[in-house]
């Protein structure tokens, strides 16, 4: 087992936010038992602050978990790729890795952009999935793991495994604290005494988007319960919130968030309930309830996760799926026929049952 103090490991996954979240468990694992190692990270931009709350933060609380964040972005450099700009930014980004001098990389993306950035490190250990989400990156991998695991977060503990063979487990990830971010929150929720429920009507695609008008019926379900009701608005996603809040007549208030202020919110509510999003696997990195909607992606590979042990501080959770969904990642923007099968009673009730458990 690798133990030295001065091993340099550095974490490519770029995003998006949910995939991110999803390999955090991962690298926390391997920070506790290897508290003295350099921990770097590469991600895009808009993700940076699932990492640090600040671009020259140290380590701390709002920046806990990594040593040096290393910005790529990669969808700039696609949209103009021979550009003056991107190839000083790609050279600034190799120029900084090759500095560090890691002695692994781990590639947590499974594809080949990102595995090429993995490479640029000029490592001698790229570590990866033996079968990764594009399968010509397997090509740029060193070292192949193959993992056994059915969701995400299992597989990514078992590629983080290998990096000095330690039997790890996937354990509550650490996410910055932003001090703006909270006191702006605080100011949000001033003189509240409620119990704070976050609903996220966004998704990805229309067909993991539930209906906004059954979000409507959920908000005012939850009013009725006793609960405040907070809709968050992504980015394009303000005129769903508005919808729900005149839906739910004014049951809502609707909170536009970056993503600093959404990790602070979300640190404030006792539930969440959202369809296959970021936000969803954000709630549930903090430790909180979640209800989760889903449709044609799968649950047991993406949704709310249990975790080997409560207490390591996994919340509990429910999902609703019709039995008939279909895994389909085609981005159809119609909702998928057996989300649209899934009721606000429904909802409600799964909401009934988490807090009887999390009173209990």
């Amino acid at each position: 087992m690798q133990t030295q103090s001065k091993f340099r490991l550095l974490v490519v996954r770029l995003g998006a936010m949910g995939d991110l979240l999803h390999a955090l468990p991962a690298v926390t694992a391997l920070r506790q038992t290897h508290p003295l190692w350099t921990i770097d990270w590469v991600v895009e931009p808009a993700w940076a602050p699932l990492l640090s709350a600040s671009r020259k933060a140290d380590r701390g609380a709002s920046q806990p978990l990594v040593d040096e964040v290393h910005l790529a972005g990669v969808k700039g450099w696609a949209k103009r790729p021979l550009s003056t700009q991107t190839l000083d930014e790609i050279r600034a980004l190799r120029k900084a890795m090759q500095a560090r001098g890691y002695d692994a990389v781990l590639e947590f993306q499974g594809a080949v952009r990102s595995a090429w950035i993995a490479r640029m490190a000029k490592c001698r250990r790229v570590i990866g999935e033996a079968e990764p989400r594009e399968p010509l990156a397997k090509w740029l991998f060193s070292e192949r793991v193959a993992t056994r695991g059915v969701h995400v977060i299992e597989q990514d503990v078992e590629v983080a495994e290998a990096v000095a063979g330690d039997a790890l487990k996937p354990v509550q990830p650490l996410l910055p604290v932003d001090a703006a971010a909270e006191a702006r929150c605080d100011a949000l929720l001033a003189g509240n005494e409620k119990p704070v429920v976050l609903l996220n009507p966004g998704a990805g695609w229309g067909a993991k988007r539930w209906p906004v008008e059954r979000y409507g019926a959920v908000a005012s379900g939850l009013r009725c319960r006793g609960f405040l009701v907070v809709v968050n608005a992504g980015p394009g996603e303000e005129d769903l919130a508005e919808t729900i809040r005149e839906l739910s007549q004014n049951s809502a208030v609707v909170a536009r968030c970056t993503l600093g202020q959404l990790i602070a919110l979300t640190r404030r509510v006792v539930l969440a309930i959202a369809g296959d999003t970021g936000p969803l696997h954000l709630a549930c990195a903090l430790g909180k309830p979640v209800v989760g909607i889903f449709g044609p992606t799968d649950p047991a590979r993406n949704g709310p996760f249990a975790g080997p042990d409560a207490s390591l501080g996994w919340a509990p959770f429910r999902v609703l799926r019709h039995a008939e969904s279909k895994r389909d990642h085609t981005r159809r923007e119609e909702p998928e026929a057996g989300l649209l099968t899934i009721t606000p009673e429904d909802v409600l009730g799964a909401v009934d049952e988490l807090v009887a458990e999390t009173v209990r």
